[in-house]
């Protein structure tokens, strides 16, 4: 069965478990990586003639597995390690971690015990069965470790790498995806850290020839990147160990810098010694000719370096801090001649908190040279506001970076508090300060108060006005709404707590709901036809980036429903479910196939946990053909909850001191028949709590009689509930038996309803349809909001001030207090 990426991710991190406590994440993760390259390459070359990594007798993962249980693990999985290494010349590549240090993995048995079951965990992970190569199942696994890593290993730790999302916006901002019409197109990164931004950025080409180049100084990250491009099948990935600054590696046969038709970089931020190891005012390569960046913060040498590195028409992205938009100095006299040499065509602001190394907010620069000469403006975008909480960081999402993607590849500045164009002549006005507020006001319209209206009530019209795009939809609900209070000034003219049934009611909007469905059922019956002819073999990546983008552009002239929030709601159930669904579907096809679930106790002993279809769920089949069954279960298990909840108010108000059910260990049919037996035994018997009576006030001794009724009353309630526990569990295995028989009869079209109707395009239905609610409730709201600011007018409030403090003068003059 085809390796799930839910499953990939699970045993993954479950490895991390086995090295926690010894280290932390910024150490433990050599030896998860290194684990997962060794199984990766022995399953994807072992025994392969000619292939681009030799994997040689007695280094491969196959010899680590034979080494369970050995006294020698350690020692031995090294030397695995090392022949590996010296057959494919990656000596300081994937032996940096010591599987036989003793501090880090224990001594003897502990450090015995732990290797086992580290290379058990890789082992049951088999890369050979997945046939969707083109979709990186390999890679991705590598960016989810790596993301997990930098955020366990916390500020200090986490810079060699650079969110996925970011890296997506740099990659298509630049244009790469032009590498697949262009002859030999090449790509660079001078601080390429673990490789993750570069490789982003070539993934989003669509073309796999483009040659790949990057310089990092820190050795065990330089380590990271070369695993790195291997696992993501660019094995001849050329990357350097030095400092780019002061000893770039790339330089031409003429000495001077090495020039790149893509370059892309997130360098460390305001380094402090950047300039170490060579004289920046007699570069030799040139690059500080529009002035030397300050001695004690590096940020506009790696900008330059970039520069410098492009071709004529070469493009470039770099993150940087905020900082260098406006600090003076230098860095001001730098900013100045690259905006007028027309270099820097766009500046993207991004939230604060997404990157590891730092929680200051950055931004992305974006580099053009070759329509400089042309360039009369820079496009200047403020995505700071659109994120999501995700523990400890902010992260974009998918809705985001596909906004910021849209608006800046099309200049689209029809949002000015998004996004807009602005000349250098501006810019010139302003000092040269690119400072993003100077330019762009992304702040919230202050909510402003109308002082005529809290005086003499009414809503302002204006406040009504501001709702256009409702109106525009359901003009006749506005009237519907409202009624003339004064010239700019409307009442409420419904109840406000009928306000969200007449919306949602209002005919106009009804038909507005109703379209909305129809436009969906549009979309949903096309994709269906195009789900449902899905053969083996395809690609998962391609088909989610297809359809979303088909789903998108569906929406994009919807009125008051976000496109971008609808696209949302399908990338997020491409996480949760469809994802996992389509790499079945492209490794076995359309195969709905239940299997056993066993688990193991802690004493290794296995367990049968029932069975399961990861494609197609019992409860699909269950739905479609056993409605009837399980509508039997459900009343079954409704009635067993009243019987349940009568069981409980008789417990509880029959418990507490001196009570039917005091001094009970535990409730149960047995010792409630216990105390029935001993009542009927003894006619002296005489209970010890009172029984309230509602004709008197007083209380008087309960009999036996009293105590017999309500313990029978227990007992009939508890054998109804064991008979309809019985009955559910005999429909619900008889329910289970012939929903796991009916899986041999399902053809491919059964499947394909099933999985395509049922699972897929009826979840993404119910998610799209809550963005309706939404509509809805954000208009209730707010007019809701406004009745109860103008409400009560200030001389009604006075009024009701003074009454309420003529009672409280009242009540106080009655108690003997004199108040002024």
């Amino acid at each position: 069965m085809a390796l799930k990426k839910s499953q990939l991710y699970s045993s993954l991190w479950q490895s991390c478990d086995e090295l926690r406590g010894g280290m932390d994440a910024s150490q433990y993760k050599d030896y998860v990586l290194t684990l997962l390259f060794m199984k990766y390459v022995s399953d994807k070359y072992a025994g392969k003639h000619g292939a681009v990594i030799e994997v040689p007798a007695g280094g491969s993962f196959a010899d680590m597995a034979r080494l369970k249980g050995d006294k020698e693990i350690g020692d031995k999985i090294n030397k695995i390690i090392a022949r590996l290494a010296e057959a494919n010349d990656l000596q300081g590549v994937i032996d940096q971690a010591n599987f036989n240090d003793e501090d880090k993995l224990g001594k003897g048995k502990d450090m015995q015990d732990r290797l086992s079951k580290l290379v058990a965990i890789f082992e049951g992970l088999d890369f050979r069965a997945n046939r969707a190569e083109g979709d990186d199942l390999l890679g991705d696994a590598y960016e989810y470790l790596m993301r997990h890593f930098a955020t366990e290993s916390g500020k200090s730790k986490g810079q060699f790498y650079t969110p996925a999302e970011v890296s997506r916006i740099m990659a298509k901002v630049i244009g790469i995806e032009r590498a697949a019409g262009m002859r030999e197109p090449t790509a660079y990164d001078p601080t390429c850290g673990s490789g993750s931004l570069l490789i982003k950025a070539v993934d989003e080409s669509g073309t796999g020839k483009i040659a790949i180049y990057g310089q990092e100084m820190d050795n065990a990250t330089w380590a990271l990147a070369r695993m790195n491009m291997i696992l993501h099948g660019y094995p001849t990935a050329e990357l350097w160990k030095d400092n780019t600054l002061s000893s770039p590696h790339f330089v031409d046969r003429h000495g001077r810098l090495k020039t790149f038709d893509f370059a892309v970089a997130n360098p460390p931020f305001s380094t402090k010694s950047w300039a170490n190891g060579f004289n920046p005012h007699d570069d030799e390569f040139h690059r500080f000719e529009d002035g030397v960046p300050p001695e004690k913060n590096g940020d506009y040498a790696f900008l330059l370096h970039l520069i410098a590195s492009l071709k004529s028409t070469g493009k470039g992205a770099i993150i940087l801090p905020h900082g260098v938009l406006f600090r003076g100095n230098a860095e001001a006299q730098i900013r100045r001649q690259l905006i007028r040499r027309g270099y820097l065509k766009g500046i993207i602001g991004l939230p604060a908190n997404l990157f590891y190394g730092t929680g200051i907010p950055a931004c992305i620069l974006v580099i053009d040279k070759e329509h400089a000469q042309a360039r009369r403006g820079i496009f200047m975008l403020d995505a700071s506001a659109g994120y999501i909480k995700d523990g400890p960081k902010n992260r974009l999402r998918e809705q985001d970076i596909h906004r910021i993607v849209d608006v800046f590849t099309r200049q689209d500045a029809s949002d000015p508090r998004y996004a807009r164009m602005v000349g250098v002549a501006e810019i010139e006005r302003n000092d040269f300060n690119l400072n993003l507020p100077r330019y762009i006001d992304s702040q919230l319209p202050e909510d402003r108060q109308d002082i005529g209206a809290h005086l003499n009530g009414g809503i302002p019209v204006a406040d009504i006005d501001a709702l256009k795009p409702y109106w525009a939809v359901c003009p006749a609900l506005r009237t519907a709404l409202f009624k003339l209070n004064r010239p700019g000034y409307v009442n409420l003219a419904v109840d406000k707590a009928a306000l969200k049934s007449v919306i949602y009611d209002h005919a106009q909007f009804s038909a507005f709901v109703d379209g909305m469905n129809t436009h969906f059922k549009t979309w949903r019956d096309a994709e269906a036809v195009r789900l449902k002819a899905l053969k083996p073999g395809f690609q998962p990546k391609a088909l989610i980036a297809v359809t979303a983008e088909r789903l998108l552009d569906h929406y994009r002239d919807r009125a008051l429903v976000d496109p971008y929030a609808v696209y949302q709601h399908l990338m997020d159930y491409w996480t949760e479910t469809l994802q996992d669904d389509a790499y079945l579907v492209a490794t076995d096809g359309w195969k709905a196939e239940p299997y056993r679930i066993i688990e193991k106790d802690k004493k290794g002993r296995e367990k049968d946990k029932g069975w399961a279809c990861d494609l197609v769920p019992k409860a699909l089949i269950v739905a479609r053909y056993y409605a009837a069954e399980q509508a039997a279960i459900d009343q079954f298990a409704n009635k067993l909850d009243a019987v349940d909840a009568q069981l409980d108010e008789l417990q509880e108000e029959h418990s507490g001191e001196d009570a039917v059910f005091s001094g009970y260990d535990k409730i149960n049919a047995k010792s409630v028949k216990e105390r029935v037996q001993e009542i009927a035994s003894d006619p002296t018997y005489k209970p010890s709590f009172p029984r309230k009576r509602e004709s008197s006030a007083l209380d008087e001794t309960a009999s036996a009689a009293d105590e017999m009724a309500i313990l029978k009353r227990w007992l009939k309630l508890d054998k109804q509930r064991a008979a309809l526990k019985k009955s559910l569990k005999e429909t619900e295995a008889a329910l289970d038996d012939a929903a796991l028989a009916h899986y041999p009869k399902l053809t491919q079209a059964d499947i394909n309803a099933l999985v395509v109707d049922d699972k897929w395009l009826a979840a993404l239905e119910t998610a799209i349809h809550g963005e309706l609610g939404r509509v809805s409730q954000q208009l209730t709201t707010r007019v809701k909001e406004l009745a109860e600011r103008y409400g009560t007018p200030l001389p009604k409030l006075a009024a009701n001030v003074g009454a309420l403090q003529a009672k409280v003068d009242a009540h106080l003059k009655r108690m003997g207090f004199a108040w002024k």
